[in-house]
Parts: C-alpha cells; sequence; structure tokens
C-alpha cells in the first residue's frame, strides 16, 4: 500500500522556484503603496490627510499662545477677524481647531497603529505556532471581543489618570482583539503555502518565517485593518471626550466639543463653536475610509471597474438599436 507522502529533498530542490515567490510577495507592501498614489480615491483621501496634517503642525506658528485663553470678549459670528467666530469664553474656534487636530490626530494614529501591531503579533503567533498558544490567544482574542466596548472604555478611562498616555492605552486595549482575529485567519490561509513549508523544510527559524515569507504577503489585509482601527480610534477619542472622561484641560476637537455642550452652545443654537470640530472628524474619517475603500479595490479583483466597461456598453446599445 503505497502511502503519498512529499519527500523533504524535493522541498529543499524547489526552494529557488518558492523562494521567488516569496521575494515577490517581500515587495507587495511597495507594489501596493505605488498603486496607492495612482488610485483616485487613495490620492483625494491622503490629500485631504496631509492637509490636515500640515494644518497641525502650522497650528502654534498661525494661533501662537495659549487658544483656550479665556477673554472676556464672549460669543460672535464668523467675522473678518474671526474666520469661524469665538467661543462663549471668547475663544477662537479656528484655532481650538486647528490646535486640537494636533492631540486628536496623534492619539488617533498611534492607537490605531499600536492596535494594529499587537493584532499582528497575536494573530502571527497564534497562526504559526498553532496548538496551544493558539488555543490561549483565541481565548483571550474572544474575550475582549465579547467584552462591550464602550463600557469597557469609561471604565478604563475613569480610574486611570488623565493624559494622552492614558487615552491611548485605554484605546489600545479596547481595540486590538479585532484586529487579532482578522490577522489569524489571513495568516491561517498562508500558513500551509508552499514557499512556507519550504522555508520550514529548510530550517529557517520562525521569526524569519513570519517576517519574510508571511508577514508580506499580508500587507493589503495589514493595511485595511490599520485604516480601520485608526478611524475607531480618532472616533473614540472624541467619544471618550466628549463624554468628560479625557483630560478636558488638553485641547482635542472630543474636547472641544465637550465645553460647547457644556457652555449651552448646542441649546443657544451657537453652531459655529461645535461643527468645525465635528466635521474635522467626519472629514478625517472620510479620508481613512477612502484610502480603505482605494485598498479593497486594488486588492479585489471583483471591485475593480474595467476602464473600458462604460464605452463597450454604450457601443453594445448603439448597436442593438441599429439591429432593430
Amino acid at each position: 500500500m503505497s502511502q503519498n507522502v512529499t519527500d523533504p529533498q524535493t522541498l529543499i530542490a524547489e526552494e529557488p522556484t518558492d523562494e521567488s515567490a516569496a521575494n515577490r510577495a517581500r515587495v507587495s507592501a511597495t507594489r501596493l503603496l505605488r498603486t496607492l498614489l495612482r488610485n483616485g480615491k487613495a490620492v483625494a483621501g491622503l490629500s485631504i490627510i496631509v492637509v490636515f496634517i500640515v494644518l497641525a503642525l502650522l497650528a502654534p506658528v498661525l494661533f501662537p499662545g495659549d487658544p483656550a485663553r479665556i477673554t472676556s470678549a464672549g460669543a460672535s459670528t464668523p467675522s473678518l477677524q474671526h474666520w469661524l467666530g469665538t467661543t462663549t469664553k471668547g475663544q477662537d474656534v479656528l484655532g481650538l481647531t486647528l490646535w486640537g487636530a494636533r492631540s486628536s490626530l496623534f492619539v488617533g494614529f498611534a492607537a490605531g497603529i499600536f492596535s494594529t501591531v499587537v493584532g499582528v503579533l497575536v494573530g502571527l503567533s497564534g497562526a504559526y505556532f498553532g496548538r496551544g498558544l493558539d488555543e490561549v490567544l483565541s481565548l483571550v482574542t474572544n474575550v475582549f471581543l465579547l467584552v462591550p466596548g464602550l463600557p469597557l472604555l469609561v471604565i478604563l478611562a475613569a480610574f486611570m489618570p488623565p493624559g494622552l498616555g492614558t487615552v491611548i492605552v485605554v484605546l489600545v486595549i479596547t481595540g486590538w482583539a479585532g484586529s487579532a482575529r482578522v490577522m489569524r485567519s489571513q495568516a491561517m490561509s498562508i500558513r500551509g503555502k508552499d514557499y512556507v513549508a519550504a522555508a520550514l523544510v529548510s530550517g529557517e527559524r520562525p521569526l524569519r518565517i513570519m517576517v519574510r515569507e508571511i508577514l508580506p504577503n499580508m500587507a493589503s489585509v495589514v493595511m485595511t485593518t490599520l485604516l480601520g482601527c485608526i478611524i475607531g480610534s480618532i472616533g473614540a477619542q472624541a467619544g471618550l471626550e466628549f463624554l468628560g472622561l479625557g483630560d478636558v484641560n488638553t485641547i482635542s476637537w472630543g474636547t472641544n466639543l465637550f465645553w460647547a455642550t457644556s457652555d449651552g452652545s448646542l441649546m443657544l443654537g451657537q453652531w459655529w463653536i461645535f461643527v468645525p470640530s465635528g466635521l474635522a472628524i467626519a472629514l478625517v474619517a472620510f479620508a481613512l475610509a477612502l484610502c480603505n475603500y482605494a485598498v479593497d479595490e486594488i486588492t479585489n479583483p471583483r471591485l475593480r471597474r474595467p476602464k473600458h466597461a462604460t464605452k463597450s456598453t454604450a457601443a453594445t446599445t448603439v448597436v442593438r438599436k441599429e439591429e432593430k
């Protein structure tokens, strides 16, 4: 009775071919970035993000001093002197919005990056080593996924000292589990590829296999997960600070909304005080969503729209009319 067993020598002999496939996988991230720069949605989204980052960096130059300084001017509608008006405390709304972008973008990107890194480490380790480690990591991941996110955010933020570092830690603790589940699923499908088996037989170290053979093939998934984590982190930070659970002494889009509510701007119809920060959050989320959709469009052939699809449809319609 013959048994079909893969000869290790055969795998080693085929290693150059598999290695070439792995080499192509290593440049997938670079190709993805180059393709993104040629995608209209990605260019539009990145342009919006760059504008916000530049304005945030220029905030100390455009509005030097303390933008939260209280004056006796009171609330005023937008004018040539104050383009977005002033708050009930006499603070310039445009200055608060630009200064708020600094902490909001920093916390959002930092928490999103750390959440993705933790998700990659947990998901990739569980998928590669399997067995007991995978069961333990999957159990921990499922526990964090089952715990309601908002109550956990509120509890952690209430009992930890205020500050941007605390907000980042809280957002990472509550945001890594979803990315870990996605990474594990993707890594499990790549774990059985031929070039990974060839690397195992040739005696490569587990860390090298995970970093150089498996992770490059997950570039698109990592990027979409990262963008999703950043969007969620920016929204979660704004929500926490709007509820007064953040550091109210820090200027951010969330604290701007918190003070607008506390000062009664919503009740008084002073729209120019709370609309800019809310609109900034929406624009950044929209820009990141555009980039996310562009990545999906590039990596998923079913979402790609043929360039000449419209012309072909029009030509077919004309031919049918002529036949009638």
